[in-house]
């Protein structure tokens, strides 16, 4: 069931959120989670492992639809759509970069960069271009005409990242991208990432549970328990969600 609406996004926010709820076969994984960040902003949440945050990146990228709550992009209606419109909001105006490259090992690593564009029927020079530049961006453009077999962990890493950039998305969704990464490296795909969402006006929502790699964003929304951890401190082990309620209107 879906929430009816009682308010409107601020004209400024890019990608908006309300009361999101989501249960994963009956356990909670959202409860009452809302958001919202700027075009051109770099949003961190942040929480411990099984917090909401891949859960509420993907919501809020329509790859999961919530039970209950609002998504709206760029006055789209996320929530409401069908399967079918949600994936082709996907591909023309999000992208999606988490711990694991999952790179295609019989793709050449600049087709694996320019696939997103392929896909959406981009030109193949102009999605050889793109994908060049990315590669070269991130310093491994040495590698564009090998199989991913020959890069290692780190390397593989930044090839996603120009996958995800290549396409210049309003959106880019990062799941503890650095996750897999020394600190040398770590840093470089983080200052790739805030440079391109400066340059570009790429938003970006960061999920992480790093310290330093929160530290790079404009500001964090912090999770604990599927809810905003300021929610969450005030509801203690056998607190119903109205009683939750009724603690935090006080």
């Amino acid at each position: 069931m879906v929430a009816p609406p009682d308010s409107a996004p601020p004209d400024d926010d890019v990608l908006w959120a309300r009361s999101l709820h989501y249960s994963h076969s009956g356990s909670p994984g959202l409860i009452g989670v809302g958001a919202a960040v700027r075009q051109g902003e770099i949003l961190a949440v942040t929480g411990p492992r099984g917090s909401g945050k891949t859960t509420l990146l993907r919501c809020l990228a329509g790859r999961l639809v919530p039970d209950q709550g609002e998504v709206r992009f760029d006055g789209i209606a996320v929530h409401t759509l069908g399967a079918l419109a949600r994936e082709r909001l996907f591909r023309a105006r999000f992208a999606w970069i988490g711990p694991e490259p999952q790179l295609l090992p019989e793709l050449k690593v600049w087709e694996n960069a320019a696939l997103p564009l392929l896909l959406t029927g981009a030109p193949h020079r102009a999605a050889r271009a793109a994908a060049h530049e990315w590669l070269e961006r991130l310093d491994i453009g040495g590698f564009a005409g090998k199989r991913p077999g020959a890069l290692n962990r780190a390397e593989s890493q930044r090839v996603a990242l120009a996958r995800a950039l290549a396409g210049e998305p309003a959106v880019l969704f990062a799941d503890e991208p650095t996750a897999p990464l020394h600190r040398a490296e770590r840093a470089l795909l983080l200052r790739t990432l805030t440079t391109a969402a400066r340059s570009h006006a790429i938003t970006v929502v960061l999920a992480t549970h790093d310290e330093e790699t929160a530290a790079a964003a404009d500001r964090d929304l912090a999770l604990l328990d599927g809810r905003p951890a300021d929610a969450a401190a005030v509801v203690s082990p056998g607190t119903t969600e109205d009683q939750a309620a009724c603690s935090l209107s006080a």
